[in-house]
């Protein structure tokens, strides 16, 4: 039993070792396989057939290649479907980019539809506003003429047979005044013809002239005794014809000037004879009461100051004087108008309206018997030098009748106190004189911003008492604008320029903002508007100076401006110029309501101010209260201190705002 059992451990070692002896040799083989290199092999001992590991060894080798192999491929294939991803995802982006930009480029045409939709409908709009605009317009000269036709139908219809022959005596005298201004365009237009034919003319023998000279220059001959002759016998003859054609073109020209002269002759009797009948019938209209011959008068007068618009435009007078006496035509046609168009709805003139009347009939009597002194007494020489421009009496006759166009109404004033004059001592008086230069300097720089493309000093005048130097400015328009600089000080006086204001296209309060954007150019910023009245499309407005809240009357500005193109046209800033200094203002002695006890128990006070007015040559601390009753308006001014009744002005509305009398 031991004997068997030790034979079977010796089997069981010799099996171990003989499975460690393989490993050995299969290791052994793998390495030289590695290696590429021959191994010798030792004789394996003779025992069991050896196992097939090394097969399987390969085989696992070539199934980790393969596998390897397998798993790049796989991550080729994997790259390849990322790029194909990245690039569909690449063009899917572009695709939305592009369509985005489509939607955005559409959304823009959308866009750019509507607006131009909007544009058009505005255009359209705008085109159909001023279609109606232009016949509200056409319209309303319709209605004008149709006034003025029936006017005249109505004038006609009840004329008389003197009425009829003066009538037609007018009328042919306003055709032979129309003949004679063509005649005088003609004659004109000859004498210019006439003049440019001299000109020639003596251009042309200058030619031949010096024609001959250089011909003569370049002769290549002796000069002996006859061809000093022939030379000397040519430039006699040339000069003879020269003299002969300058004599006869002076002679021309002195027949031409005689016409010239002489049509300017005409046209101020002209100018006397259409005054002279306005006269008469701004005369007859003050006293007259019948609508009939009210209405003649009328139609009278709008055509004579046609005329007489028209006969000044002939008269080589300058900017000031024209603009000055041509308003006031103006203003009396556009009067006259206003009243025919009244006489004709079947109204009757008001005593307001008589009043004014008087007023221009007293200017206009004033302007003829200044045009009528011109005429009568007016010397060649003086007539002359007025016709070239130059200083004359006939020139300063002129300008005096432009400024007797200024006077003041004596029963309507357009704000209190207007007419009151300086108070005290003249402000102006402390400042150093400036120079002429210095005050041109100074005039561009308060209108620098009125494109003025021309400046000239047209001399000196005095304005109540103050000496100014006086301006004509051209802006790029060619619109003229006349201004006084004072010599203390070189302040802004007095301006003033006329500029046809046809469309309301700014109210009160927009022309009242531009005032006062204007006077801050000035350096005046203390003032507040008192008064404003809108006539023509003009708005007038008048400023006083405040001090801690008190208005100050003698410190009074006026104001024009254009209610078209949004401008100042004039100012007159004398008053606040002569009465400005800081002041300080008394106590009232007594309180408003002490003051209000004062008034008539008739009167009702809708608003009231503390203010200083001039009264007998003195400054005055008052309350002034506007009132009312049942019809009508009043301003009432009551001493401050006293309670006294110091003045009082009825309101007066018109369509040109209010006025006070």
């Amino acid at each position: 039993m031991d004997k068997k059992i030790a034979k079977n451990v010796s089997s069981g070692a010799k099996k171990v070792e003989r499975v460690e002896a393989e490993k050995e040799y299969t290791a052994d083989s793998v390495n030289a396989n590695a290696a590429s290199k021959p191994v010798k092999k030792t004789a394996p001992k003779k025992t069991a057939k050896p196992t097939d590991t090394p097969s399987k060894s390969a085989k696992s080798q070539k199934a980790e290649r393969a596998k390897k192999k397998e798993r790049a491929a796989a991550d080729k294939r994997i790259e390849a479907a990322k790029k194909r991803a990245q690039k569909k995802e690449e063009k899917l982006m572009r695709r939305a980019k592009l369509k985005e930009k489509k939607l955005e480029k559409k959304a823009a045409l959308k866009a750019k539809k509507i607006e131009k939709r909007a544009a058009l409908k505005e255009k359209k709009a705008n085109r159909i506003q001023a279609r109606q605009e232009r016949r509200a317009a056409l319209k309303e000269k319709r209605v004008e003429r149709r006034a003025e036709k029936a006017a005249r139908r109505e004038l006609l219809k009840h004329e008389g047979k003197a009425e009829k022959q003066k009538r037609l005596a007018r009328e042919k005298k306003e055709r032979i005044a129309l003949r004679r201004q063509k005649q005088e365009s003609r004659d004109a237009a000859r004498a210019a013809r006439a003049e440019a034919r001299e000109k020639q003319r003596a251009r042309k023998a200058e030619h031949k002239k010096d024609k001959r000279r250089r011909r003569a220059e370049h002769k290549k001959r002796s000069q002996g005794f006859g061809g000093w002759l022939a030379a000397v016998v040519s430039l006699g003859v040339a000069c003879l014809a020269l003299a002969t054609v300058v004599t006869a073109g002076a002679i021309r020209m002195r027949d031409v000037n005689s016409e010239v002269e002489s049509g300017y002759r005409s046209t101020l009797f002209e100018m006397v004879s259409v005054s002279e009948d306005m006269d008469d019938s701004l005369s007859k209209l003050s006293v007259s009461s019948g609508a009939d011959e009210q209405r003649r008068l009328l139609t009278d007068l709008l055509v004579n100051s046609s005329l007489m618009e028209s006969a000044l435009e002939r008269v080589p007078v300058d900017a000031a004087t024209g603009t000055d006496i041509s308003a006031f035509v103006n203003r009396t046609a556009s009067y006259a108008k206003r009243l025919l168009g009244e006489l004709a709805q079947g109204k009757q003139l008001t005593e307001m309206e008589k009043n004014t009347i008087s007023y221009l009939s007293q200017v206009n009597h004033t302007l003829y018997g200044e045009l009528n002194d011109i005429v009568m007494n007016m010397k060649d020489k003086d007539f002359r030098a007025f016709l070239e421009g130059k200083k004359s009496e006939v020139g300063n006759k002129f300008s005096q009748a432009g400024k007797d166009t200024h006077l003041n109404p004596d029963t309507a004033v357009d704000t209190p106190f207007s007419v009151q004059g300086n108070v005290g001592k003249n402000r102006l008086e402390q400042f150093e004189e400036v120079t002429a230069e210095r005050a041109e300097e100074l005039v561009k720089g308060y209108f620098s911003t009125y494109h003025i493309a021309d400046t000239r000093m047209t001399g000196e005048t005095e304005a109540r008492g103050t000496q100014c130097y006086n301006f004509v400015m051209t802006d790029e328009n060619g619109t003229e604008i006349y201004a006084e600089i004072s010599k203390n000080g070189g302040k802004l006086m007095f301006f003033d320029t006329y500029e046809p204001c046809t469309q309301k296209n700014f109210d009160l309060e927009a022309c009242d903002s531009l005032a006062r954007e204007y006077l801050a150019t000035l350096g005046i910023d203390d003032v507040e508007a008192a008064f404003t009245s809108d006539t023509g499309m003009v708005a007038n407005i008048t400023y006083v100076g405040v001090v801690n809240g008190v208005r100050v009357y003698p410190e009074a500005i006026r104001v024009r401006v254009c209610e078209s193109k949004g401008r100042v046209i004039g100012i007159d800033a004398a008053d606040y110029l002569f009465n400005h200094f800081e002041r300080k203002i008394p106590q009232a002695q007594m309180s408003e309501r002490e003051a209000r006890d004062m008034l008539s128990g008739s009167l009702t006070p809708y608003e009231v101010h503390l203010a200083l007015i001039a009264n007998q040559g003195k400054e005055t601390l008052v309350y002034e209260y506007a009132c009312y009753t049942e019809n009508e308006t009043y301003l009432v001014y009551l001493d401050a201190n006293t309670g006294n009744e110091v003045q009082m002005y009825r309101i007066r509305e018109s369509s040109g705002g209010k006025y006070l009398r």
